[in-house]
């Protein structure tokens, strides 16, 4: 019994030792870290606005000025247009795909990070209203 009270005891130590700290932030990190994401989000606005991402001149504010309507906090979420539970990057290569005649975007391709940076840097604060997303 006394073995194992030692054993279990050691093993929350362990546990919190290796656990009890996350990663402190300065606001010198703060500043700069939200000075790389709006840089990130920067890009994602001009390729947002622009044709660049397909074949046919359409882009992406056309259909969503400002990033109207892409609720960004709901992913992920079932997509009709998928016919499954899609990620939001899953969702801006179906855009890419269909109205805008583009080639998808890997996950990790910067031009994906800078879209998904700007569609939810757009969106910050927007109210959700249940029931229309």
């Amino acid at each position: 019994m006394l073995r194992s009270t030692l054993l279990l005891a050691f093993g929350l130590a362990a546990f919190a030792a290796t656990t009890a700290r996350a990663d402190e932030f300065t606001k010198t990190d703060v500043e700069r870290y939200q000075k790389e994401f709006e840089q990130v989000a920067a890009k994602g606005r001009e390729l947002w606005t622009s044709g660049a991402l397909g074949t046919n001149g359409v882009a992406c504010a056309q259909c969503h000025p400002n990033a109207a309507n892409t609720h960004p906090e709901t992913y992920p979420k079932f997509q009709k247009q998928l016919g499954k539970v899609a990620q939001l990057f899953e969702m801006a290569n179906w855009c890419i795909r269909n109205p805008l005649q583009g080639a998808n975007l890997p996950p990790d391709d910067p031009r994906m990070t800078a879209l998904v940076s700007y569609i939810t840097f757009e969106r910050r604060g927007v109210k959700l209203a249940p029931g229309q997303h």
